[in-house]
């Protein structure tokens, strides 16, 4: 075969233009290995409070697979980001250093902010609780750090997303809350691009 290109580049060098072409532009100019969040994925969850005397109920929440989870043992029943306990007769989160777990979940309350308007997750970590028991408010926006959970590719990272109560009853020891989180690695961004 007389292939002027082939005999320029060589077949190796042809390969590798490929993986090249394949990599960098795909289609219209995208990059297939571009990762992009590209839909929210807004969802109610109602978990309880620690305090409650009934077994089984689900107290705690795994952000990164977006399950409830019902503690028995702190700690044994599972990776979570955040429990509900009653501290004085309020309502309060507890991220997983407050019980002396090693995690990488921590979370923010930002006062007076509405869900759809926190777009970003605060950059500097020591604004964040990772060890103190935060107040659960309906006024208040949480933004969280979840704990290292798998990406896409199966590595192993954190997420950021946001909270929001939508009904919190001291009384009955429950929250209902709304929440998304990232599905990119380590990205601070908490809305999808458009």
């Amino acid at each position: 075969m007389n292939n002027p290109f082939l005999s320029r580049c060589g077949p190796l060098n042809v390969g590798a233009l490929f993986f090249v072409s394949v990599l960098g532009a795909t289609g219209c100019g995208e990059n297939i290995f571009e990762l992009r969040w590209t839909l929210a994925n807004p969802d109610t969850v109602v978990i309880y409070s620690l305090a409650r005397p009934e077994l089984n109920l689900p107290s705690g929440f795994d952000f990164v697979n977006r399950n409830v989870v019902e503690i028995q043992a702190p700690g044994a029943t599972g990776i979570w980001d955040l429990l509900l306990d009653t501290q004085d007769g309020q309502l309060v989160f507890l991220p997983p250093g407050v019980l002396e777990i090693d995690s990488d979940a921590m979370i923010l309350p930002l006062p007076g902010q509405a869900f759809d308007d926190v777009l970003r997750a605060p950059k500097d970590s020591t604004l964040y609780s990772t060890d103190l028991p935060v107040p659960v408010v309906t006024t208040t926006v949480y933004v969280l750090r979840t704990h290292k959970g798998a990406d896409r590719f199966g590595f192993p990272c954190s997420f950021y997303g946001k909270l929001q109560p939508l009904e919190v009853e001291p009384a009955l020891g429950w929250v209902r809350f709304v929440f998304d989180v990232s599905t990119l690695c380590d990205d601070r961004g908490l809305v999808p691009e458009d």
